[in-house]
């Protein structure tokens, strides 16, 4: 039983309206069709009984509706899950891990849901021509990095579903030298790494690279997180493989890595998150925001995917929203204008 989408079909029951309102914009964000959202009466007097792969079932008190359950259990032709929790109020991290538990007890019926890049959209995507005509000059007051020189700065780059294209033409759009580095969390299939790597590195100015055990970042470097385990950086700045997966339902998860790699650079983490399913990063903007970092996000109209961008601009965090084009000349501006600063600030104090 599949919706037109060829994903799973899920029937919502609650008695509660914003329930019901908040289930359904759960189940989409998972990509699941709704077959049917109402309350129980509603149910009671369809013609048909609606075709869905799992039903999801709040109710105040389950004792009001005898009639209810025997009707369910007779017609409903997949599980039914009782008693879930009462949505909290959208935008707040209780929100988003009361969205990941969903996500648990869906997958648990359903498999896994979260749609990932497929191995024929990379190599599609590594026949695409670069367009240098779009990348803009260096900054006038930017004394390029030395190459080789320790980052001071790091982005981290967050994206799933329609990520690699989003990520591509960010890099391709930044001119070389920015004292900067970035480290990229995207959801993957962990065979296709290699792919991802020669189709990011193919045209930009930046070194992608796997990340290492001991490695620093450096001025110009994409480090690339693995997918199976855990990585963060100690008290030197190294990056280190913990031995355990990464926490949550995917690797890498985007949430841990914001949280470890601001847990070095403090203020100097910032974070641009790009299409995507789910809701990945939005638990961790809100601390990144707390230090004093930049949260930007990919605009929906240009995401393969807009769940994950959308889902971290509701926390309240996001500073700057744009299509990767205009995300790489907003990066740009940005490091032009603390050069600025700090070489001013060094006069006045001479």
């Amino acid at each position: 039983m599949t919706g037109r989408n060829g994903r799973p079909k899920v029937g919502i029951l609650s008695d509660k309206v914003l329930q019901r309102h908040r289930l359904q914009s759960a189940a989409g964000k998972f990509g699941l069709d709704v077959s049917f959202s109402g309350d129980p009466e509603r149910l009671l007097g369809y013609p048909d009984f609606p075709e869905a792969d799992l039903w999801l079932v709040t109710l105040a008190d389950e004792v009001d509706h005898p009639a209810l359950f025997d009707h369910l259990l007779e017609q409903a032709q997949g599980p039914v899950l009782f008693g879930l929790d009462l949505a909290p109020r959208p935008g707040s991290t209780d929100y988003f891990r009361w969205e990941r538990r969903l996500l648990g007890k869906l997958e648990q019926q359903l498999g896994p849901l979260e749609e990932l890049e497929s191995e024929s959209n990379l190599q599609a995507l590594a026949n695409t021509v670069a367009t240098p005509a779009g990348v803009p000059p260096s900054p006038r007051w930017l004394v390029p990095a030395t190459p080789g020189s320790l980052a001071e700065e790091v982005w981290v780059l967050g994206a799933s579903l329609g990520g690699p294209a989003a990520v591509k033409a960010f890099l391709d759009h930044l001119p070389p030298g920015l004292p900067v580095a970035f480290l990229y969390a995207q959801h993957i299939d962990g065979n296709f790494t290699e792919v991802l790597a020669r189709v990011l590195g193919r045209h930009s100015h930046y070194t992608l690279r796997a990340a290492e055990e001991g490695y620093r970042l450096k001025n110009g470097d994409v480090v690339l997180i693995p997918v199976e385990r855990e990585w963060k950086l100690d008290e030197t700045g190294a990056l280190t493989e913990l031995n355990h997966p990464w926490p949550g339902p995917y690797g890498p998860s985007i949430d841990q890595v914001l949280l470890n790699a601001a847990d070095h650079f403090g203020n100097r983490c910032h974070a641009i998150l790009f299409s995507g399913m789910g809701n990945d990063g939005a638990i961790a903007a809100p601390m990144l925001k707390a230090y004093g970092s930049r949260i930007w996000v990919q605009e929906s109209r240009s995401c393969g995917n807009s769940s994950m961008p959308e889902s971290v601009a509701a926390t309240g965090c996001v500073s700057f929203c744009g299509t990767p084009e205009e995300l790489a000349r907003e990066l740009v501006k940005t490091i032009e204008e603390s050069c600025l600063l700090k070489s001013r600030q060094k006069r006045d104090s001479a």
